[in-house]
Order: structure tokens, then sequence, then C-alpha cells
């Protein structure tokens, strides 16, 4: 039962193989299907891991993997479509290499840096954003989705800089870095 999480966030890497596939494919209804099959199953494997106390070694490196990577691949699909441009896809791409790099560093120092509610609230909106996209590429309506993408970046960024505070200001203490 331990290893459920797991193989959920295991089923969310290979959602990203079929989410670019039906993409190439100009089957943008299915995608939504498949990104939200992806969320959906994000939401259950971290209830679980958490209720049940199933969390692993392997399932600290799958989960954000998983989450990383079907981000990154909607984000290169929308703008190999011209849905959004060059810069939310740099953005993104930078502030997670950056944050990977810099918790690995921390990693290696024993400290764990936890996601916050900056961070929620980010993926939150780029749900959102995302959600509204299929819905102006699907059925051409509301064509304001790029007002979430900004507001998805702009918590992001300062997610970004509240984890750096969060790691100056408690540094090595427990080696925990709760939100």
């Amino acid at each position: 039962m331990k290893q459920i999480p797991n193989i959920l966030s295991t089923f969310r890497l290979i959602l990203v193989g079929v989410f670019v596939y039906l993409f190439i494919n100009k089957q943008y209804a299915w995608c939504l299907a498949v990104y939200l099959t992806a969320f959906a199953t994000d939401i259950l494997d971290g209830y679980l891991a958490r209720k049940h106390n199933w969390i692993t070694n392997a399932g600290k490196v799958l989960d954000p993997l998983a989450d990383k990577l079907m981000l990154f691949a909607v984000l290169c699909c929308f703008y190999s479509i011209r849905e959004i441009p060059l810069y939310v896809l740099l953005v993104v791409f930078i502030k997670d290499f950056v944050m990977i790099v810099i918790g690995s560093i921390l990693y290696s120092k024993k400290i764990v840096v936890y996601a916050d509610w900056f961070g929620k609230i980010a993926t939150g909106l780029f749900f959102l954003a995302i959600i509204l996209t299929f819905i102006h590429i699907i059925w051409g309506a509301l064509g304001f989705h790029l007002y979430f993408y900004w507001l998805a970046m702009a918590v992001a960024v300062v997610s970004f800089f509240h984890y750096g505070i969060k790691t100056l200001i408690k540094k090595q203490g427990n080696g925990r870095i709760d939100g």
C-alpha cells in the first residue's frame, strides 16, 4: 500500500508522454482530459502519502519530477502553437531550475525545504491558466488566459524569494524548513 503514491506519480510521468503525443496530433480535448487526470492524481498521491505516512524517498523525487515535466510539456506545447509567449516558459523554467539546484545543495546539507502556501497558490494559478488556455484553444472563448499566467508567474517569483528568506532565517535549525 505504501507504494500507491509512487505508482500514481509514475502514472503521471507516463501521462506526460501521452499528453505530448495527443497535442502533436491536435487532440486538444483529450489533452485537457489527460491534464486534468494528471492534476487529480497529483492531489490524490499527495493526500495518500501524507494521510497514511506513505512518504518514500522515491516519492520525494517522482512527485515533483512528474509535476515539473507535465508543466514544462504543457507550456512547451502551448508555446509551439503561440498560445503563450516565450517569456512564460522561460520564467517558469529558470525559476524551477534554480530551485532544483538550490534545493539539491540544501538537501546535501540535510536541509529540506517543503512547499508552502505561496507555491501551492502559484500551482493553482498555473492550473487555472492552463485550463483557460484549453478553453481558448478548444472553444475559441475567453482570450484572457495570459493574465492568469502573469499572476501565476508573479506568485511563483514571490514563492521563490519566500523560500530564500525562510532558508536564510532558519538556516540549519532542525534541518526542516516548513511553510
